[in-house]
This record gives C-alpha cells, sequence and structure tokens, in this order.
C-alpha cells in the first residue's frame, strides 16, 4: 500500500523545486536584459539554437534564367527537359495549345515541384518566379529553378546530372524544333514549342512559329548564285574550331542589296529553314541608345539569323560624306559597329547577321567591308532562269508557246519577280496566265520608251547648259591649281637664291677683323 502522506510531501517538494526554479530563471533573465548588450544577447541565443539545430542534409542550386546579360543554357535546358518530367502526381502544370499545333503541350507551372531520379541520386526542381518591385517601362519578371538533392551527390549532379540535361534538352529541341520570329513589338514568350513562355528572348523578345514556306529550290534567283550562297553557309556552320583557331567571332554577315520586290525577305526565311536558325527581326529606329542596342542583340540565342531591314532608312548608317540632319535617335553608326565587328560581337555563337537595303550607295563605307558585311548579294529584276523557276513553282510547266516571247522581252524590261508572281497567281491556266505575263512585259517596255521620249529639247538644251557650266568650273580649279603651284615654285626658288647670298656674304664679326 501506497502511503498517502508521503505522496503529497512528495508532490508538495516537487512543486516548491519547480517554483523556486521559475523564479531564478525569471531573475537570471531579468538580470541578462539589463547586464548583457543586446547584441550579445542575440548572439548567444543564436549560437545555442545551432547547436541544438540537426544539420540539413539538403543542397539547394539556384538556376537563374539570366547570366548577367545573357540567357543561361542551364535554364533553357531545363525548361525544355522538365517537360518530360511531369507525372500525374503534379498538383499544377501549364497547358497550352495554338492553331498551328496538333497536340496540347504542358510545361512546369511556377511552384509546382518536379521529381526527377538521376542513377541512385534523388533531385527536386521547383519553378520560382518574383514579381519586380519597382517597374520602371517593361521590367519582366525574375524567374529561376531551384535545385534540390543530398550534398553528398554534389559532385555527381554538377559533372554528370546538369551535362545530361543539356545534351537531352538538345535532342528534345532538335526533333521537335520550329523556326521561331522574333520581335520586339511584343516582349512575351511564344508556346508554340512548348518550351515555356519567354524562351530565347529572356523577356525581351516575343516570338511566333516562322511558317514561311521558301526554301531554296523555289526561290527564283540564278541557279549560279543559290549554290554559292549555300555552299557559304554550309562552310560556315562547319568552321567552328576554324574561326576559334583564326581567333575571329563565329559569325557571318549578309548585305542583301537591290529595288523592292526582288525576293529579299524570301531569300531570309530560305537561309533560315535550311539552316534550322531562328529569325530576329531587329528594327534600328526603334531603339534610342547603343547600350539598348547591346543590351537586345545580347539577348538574342546562338544558331539565329539577326535581321536588319532597310538599314539604309537609318540616318545615322549613311555615308558620313553626304551629310544628313541628325534624328532624335542616339543610336551611332560606331555603336552598331561595335556589336557586329567589336569586342561585343564575340558575345554569342553561330550567329548570322542580314542587312537589307534598296540603295546601296546610300551606306556608310565602314558598314561595307568584309568582317562586317561578308557577302554582298544583288537581288536582281527577273530573268529568264528565274521567270521558269516562278513559272514551274506556280503552273508547274516548265516549257510553254510562249515562254520564247516573254524571255525575249525579260531580257530588256526591269520587272520584278513579285510582279510576275502576281501575274501568275490570277489564274490556274497556263495560256491565260502568261498571257498577262507577256502584256505586263509589253507595257513595262512601252513605258521605258515613253521615259525616253518625255526628254524635251529645252531639257537637253538644260543638260548640257550644266555640263558646260561644269567644265568651266573644272578649268576654272584647273588654272588655280596651276597658279598655286607656279607662286609655290618662285617663292622656293626666292628663299634658295637668299639663302646662297648669306653664304657668300663675308663675315663682319669681331673674329673677321684683322
Amino acid at each position: 500500500m501506497y502511503d498517502v502522506s508521503k505522496m503529497q510531501n512528495t508532490a508538495s517538494t516537487l512543486f516548491s523545486a519547480y517554483a523556486s526554479l521559475a523564479a531564478s530563471m525569471m531573475l537570471v533573465r531579468t538580470m541578462a536584459n539589463d547586464i548583457i548588450p543586446k547584441s550579445l544577447l542575440t548572439y548567444i541565443q543564436s549560437a545555442i539554437s545551432y547547436l541544438f539545430t540537426p544539420l540539413s542534409t539538403q543542397l539547394t542550386i539556384i538556376v537563374d534564367e539570366q547570366c548577367g546579360m545573357t540567357r543561361n543554357q542551364v535554364y533553357e535546358a531545363a525548361e525544355i527537359y522538365l517537360r518530360t518530367k511531369i507525372g500525374p502526381n503534379a498538383d499544377k502544370v501549364r497547358a497550352h495549345k495554338t492553331p498551328k499545333q496538333k497536340n496540347i503541350n504542358v510545361s512546369v507551372e511556377k511552384d509546382e515541384e518536379i521529381t526527377d531520379v538521376y542513377g541512385v541520386v534523388q533531385m527536386k526542381w521547383r519553378l520560382i518566379s518574383v514579381e519586380p518591385q519597382e517597374r520602371h517601362g517593361y521590367t519582366p519578371e525574375k524567374r529561376f529553378f531551384e535545385l534540390s538533392f543530398n550534398k553528398k551527390f554534389k559532385e555527381s549532379v554538377l559533372n554528370e546530372y546538369l551535362p545530361f540535361v543539356l545534351t537531352k534538352a538538345k535532342e528534345i529541341q532538335d526533333n521537335d524544333r520550329a523556326v521561331k520570329l522574333y520581335t520586339r513589338d511584343c516582349p512575351c514568350g511564344s508556346d508554340d514549342d512548348g518550351y515555356g513562355y519567354g524562351a530565347g528572348g529572356g523577356g525581351v523578345w516575343g516570338s511566333i512559329n516562322l511558317d514561311h514556306p521558301a526554301t531554296f529550290d523555289t526561290l527564283a534567283m540564278e541557279p549560279e548564285m543559290k549554290k554559292m550562297i549555300i555552299e557559304d553557309l554550309d562552310r560556315f556552320v562547319k568552321r567552328r574550331d576554324f574561326y576559334k583557331k583564326v581567333g575571329k567571332a563565329w559569325k557571318r554577315g549578309y548585305l542583301l542589296y537591290g529595288p523592292p520586290g526582288t525576293g529579299k525577305s524570301s531569300l531570309i526565311a530560305a537561309m533560315a529553314n535550311y539552316l534550322k536558325f531562328d529569325i530576329y527581326d531587329l528594327e534600328l529606329t526603334s531603339l534610342y541608345s547603343n547600350s539598348e542596342l547591346r543590351r537586345i542583340l545580347i539577348s538574342t540565342s546562338n544558331r539565329s539569323i539577326i535581321v536588319i531591314e532597310d538599314i539604309d532608312c537609318s540616318v545615322e548608317m549613311h555615308d558620313r560624306n553626304l551629310g544628313h540632319q541628325p534624328t532624335d535617335t542616339k543610336i551611332t553608326l560606331s555603336g552598331l559597329l561595335n556589336f557586329i565587328d567589336g569586342l561585343w560581337s564575340n558575345c554569342g555563337d553561330e550567329r548570322i547577321i542580314v542587312f537589307t537595303t534598296n540603295h546601296k550607295e546610300k551606306l556608310d563605307p565602314a558598314l561595307l567591308r568584309p568582317g562586317r558585311m561578308d557577302m554582298h548579294i544583288h537581288m536582281s529584276y527577273c530573268t529568264n532562269q528565274s521567270f521558269k523557276i516562278l513559272a514551274f513553282n506556280y503552273l508547274g510547266v516548265s516549257d510553254h508557246r510562249l515562254f520564247g516571247e516573254i524571255e525575249g522581252l525579260i531580257k530588256n524590261v526591269e520587272v520584278t519577280p513579285a510582279e510576275v508572281a502576281e501575274e501568275l497567281m490570277r489564274s490556274e491556266v497556263a495560256d491565260v496566265v502568261l498571257e498577262g505575263v507577256l502584256n505586263l512585259l509589253k507595257r513595262k517596255a512601252d513605258e521605258a520608251n515613253e521615259i525616253k521620249e518625255e526628254k524635251s529639247p529645252s531639257t537637253q538644251e538644260g543638260d548640257e547648259k550644266d555640263e558646260i557650266e561644269e567644265e568651266k568650273v573644272d578649268g576654272n580649279q584647273i588654272q588655280e591649281a596651276k597658279r598655286l603651284r607656279t607662286e609655290l615654285l618662285i617663292h622656293t626658288l626666292g628663299n634658295q637664291r637668299r639663302g646662297r647670298m648669306r653664304i657668300g656674304r663675308p663675315n663682319r664679326g669681331r673674329g673677321g677683323r684683322r
């Protein structure tokens, strides 16, 4: 039997001890707060907390979307690779389908956790998106992946798993990759390929799939010219090590020049479809500083074509010797040259820069030299060869009774492939369409003859007077140049004569007296 009185005494003793301990702790706490500085007290508390907290075995790697001013390749690869790792246990995913896609695509939604296993290592990916606190113009949100795993597998993840993700993402991208057209007018991403919004531009560029059907087979161009361009493109993409060996940036510049309607845009689309390169359409007039130009161009991806159309319409790119009024834009010729051929040209690999112009003669010679515009391609008016290609593309015919007459006229008439193509689209009957092409060429020939005949005698007399005045001016300039040379010669001879006289004159100084 238990003694009740003893139990009561024990309980009373325990309660008294607890009360004494609590009072002592309160006293110590009060004294500590009064005597010990607050900073030291905080340090002691954190040290005690650290001693009693178990060490974490997890390591987290942050994969930012941007790597400085360029796009992070690891982020891009993870964005593509994790599409294939979205399992049935996912709580939230992003689904999207455009009118041009056959299937519904899914991608990782922010704050969603994706589990992946590589060998014996289990990893967890999480997409984090942070809205900017202050907006100055358009400020894209900051996005990054968190990759968590056991610390003891750090070397395996960095040296094996992440390179595996890069390789796998490239395979996925190559298998179902569509050529994309990027623009700054819509700074939001495209989900046409399922790679997530902002892919390839870091929130600076928006994109759509490039469904332009142009190929080198359908391009209305001289066969020799097409062969030369294809060989140049093939040589460029195969010479990575060569460019590195000679110390040059792996890029190539093309200038497409010629009248409107000669197929400059179609050639660019054919180049992109042939190489599977994305196109970045850059309008210089929409930029206001060299720094903005650098930021925009650096945000473009490798294996891409940067297109600057109608560069002659940008005043600062004109020949500096001609003189032009300043504009509001602060982009300068030196700023553009610094990117395409200066230190900034090394910020990217396997890039092609294509310039187009209708007036090559207006461009500054500094832009035209090799290393900036390496290959100049003249997009000419329609020729016999290009007409035959157009006729086969539109009508499926390679010969016709009207071909001889059409080819005879097309040699002496300036007609663009676009004008011929418009006539070929008017009907599906070859006889009707080719009659229309023939009438077009005849009208063009008549217009050219009328322009020649419109020159009146008075106009010719005026031209002759202008030529005479120019000859007079040239003659006066020649006479003035002769007069100046004569005066210079006389002045030189006079100086020489005076010099000889001083040399022969006797010295009348003290040393000369006897």
